[in-house]
């Protein structure tokens, strides 16, 4: 073992790997021993391996900090040196002791053990502490109150119950985008008509104002009879989840309650939100029409109302998770394209038609991969000035605490795949990831939102680089955390990278 990155490792967690009795005597603590004390703060140094990629990963993760674990600032005396070397424009908020309210930094602060944030110009903050969550497939989160699959209230009481009794700090979920109308329905959540609405099949119905203003209680008293079949027989008798059954009895209770007249403030708050959404809302409500067989000039209002009923209910996950004490809260999932037929592909020049995106021949697939999903073309975004990508993130921050980025590093580069030609035969195509990642940034700096980049598969040096420079997170998974480069055994927990979302599995 090399004694260097033994050193390296031990002076990180405070270690000394000598000392000196005397001013001209140095002394090596025997590395047996280092390895030991080590061991003994949860600190794996068995192996030289992983010595090294520990002692790589904490350099890092210094590296990257803006400031130290703890500040100690003497009345009357300078500023720590650690402020002193910030970036210029770094601009400092104190949260007080004890609720009191938040300050600036100066020396005049109160006595006390005061929480300091440090927030760079471009957007990066000090290291935030560690959170564990859940992982959800939303669809499959069912409770006593589902009608044959998960929905949004079952999401807020998975949220206050983790929160308050576990302590989790966020729940992920599989995308909530609008799925592509239908029978039976576009099976997978990473194919949506539209990435910028959500999909109103996660509706609870029954905690709508509308439910109990509606004067056909008898006929939603037996949808919801029908529901609780549903769940029944996924529960009780391991039934697969009918997700085209539970959407055909929640949008025969919609259509009743979308005749009950709405509370002034309801129906203030509902124009708002039309107003506020613009065209791109119609659009995708015309469109959800025309693809169910109605008329979009009558029926069109239907959908953009069943679109802000399910803004108002993931709004209202994000503020119970808050609420519950959850740091970060709801953790949505960006997917990498859409549906080559669906209403954000069909509308204006954003998306390259007769050609979907992929991956390349990997270590994983030697076939490569064809997702058949239809690209942005890069001219069309530069020249609206990112116009779509800018009114998609603000939807999804809308109701987020976090983002995760599918496929990230298609802010960068896209493997483009022309109708009829092999994955493998296809091609890659830039994007301005300067751009694209700076609208990114720009857009989760506005929501106060932390944005995860899924960053697994072949990556460019440069992509994790410019990730990191600005406050991105990586994922690590614990089936690709092996020493690739040796004999690809698993690496300890402390030797994963820093700066992570780290699952023990993907989509499952």
């Amino acid at each position: 073992m090399q004694m260097d990155d033994l050193a390296r490792l031990a002076a990180h967690h405070g270690v000394a790997s000598s000392y000196q009795p005397a001013e001209d005597v140095t002394v090596q603590v025997p590395p047996a021993t280092v390895r030991a004390v080590l061991g003994l703060i949860g600190v794996p140094a068995d192996t030289p391996e992983a010595v090294r990629q520990l002692a790589d990963s904490a350099e890092r993760e210094a590296a990257g900090r803006l400031l130290p674990p703890t500040l100690v600032q003497w009345r009357g005396e300078p500023a720590p040196a650690a402020l002193t070397g910030l970036p210029p424009g770094t601009r400092l908020r104190v949260t007080l002791e004890d609720g009191a309210g938040e300050a600036a930094w100066d020396a005049r602060l109160p006595l006390g053990v005061h929480r300091l944030t440090a927030e760079t110009p471009d957007g990066r903050t000090a290291a935030p502490e560690r959170a564990h969550g859940l992982l959800v497939q939303l669809y499959s989160l069912l409770s006593e109150r589902s009608w044959g699959m998960g929905d949004l209230g079952d999401l807020a009481e998975l949220a206050r119950w983790a929160a308050r009794t576990h302590g989790a700090g966020f729940i992920q979920v599989n995308p909530l985008h609008a799925a592509v109308p239908g029978t039976p329905t576009d099976p997978s959540p990473y194919r949506p008509a539209s990435r910028r609405f959500p999909d109103p099949v996660y509706l609870r119905v029954e905690d709508l104002p509308e439910w109990e203003a509606c004067p056909d209680r008898a006929a939603l008293a037996e949808l919801a009879r029908r529901g609780g079949e549903l769940r029944r027989e996924v529960l009780e008798k391991g039934a697969l989840i009918d997700r085209d059954a539970v959407w055909a009895l929640k949008r025969a209770a919609l259509e009743l309650l979308y005749s009950v007249p709405r509370t002034p403030a309801r129906e203030a708050a509902y124009r708002a939100y039309r107003a506020a959404q613009g065209q791109g809302l119609d659009l995708h409500a015309a469109w959800c029409a025309a693809a169910a067989g109605e008329d979009p000039g009558a029926r069109a209002d239907f959908h953009a109302w069943l679109v802000w009923l399910t803004d108002t209910q993931l709004t209202a996950a994000q503020r119970a998770a808050r609420e519950a004490g959850m740091e970060v809260g709801i953790v949505h999932d960006l997917a990498v394209g859409v549906h080559p037929e669906g209403s954000d592909a069909r509308f204006g020049p954003f998306h390259a038609r007769h050609v979907s995106v992929g991956a390349p021949p990997d270590a994983f697939n030697a076939r490569g991969q064809d997702w058949g999903l239809p690209p942005w073309r890069p001219d069309a975004l530069e020249g609206s000035a990112y116009a779509p990508f800018r009114a998609l993130l603000r939807g999804v921050f809308r109701y987020a605490g976090a983002v995760r980025v599918d496929h990230v590093m298609g802010l960068f580069r896209l493997w483009w795949i022309p109708q009829g030609t092999p994955p493998a035969e296809g091609t890659y195509v830039s994007y301005d990831g300067e751009a694209m990642l700076a609208v990114l940034v720009l857009e989760a700096h506005r929501a106060g939102a932390v944005v995860v980049g899924e960053d697994l598969g072949t990556v460019e040096p440069r992509v994790r680089g410019a990730l990191a420079r600005r406050g991105i997170l990586g994922t690590s998974v614990l089936w690709f955390e092996r020493d690739w480069s040796g004999d690809g055994q698993p690496l300890a927990p402390g030797a994963w990278r820093s700066d992570c979302l780290a699952t023990v599995t993907t989509h499952d």
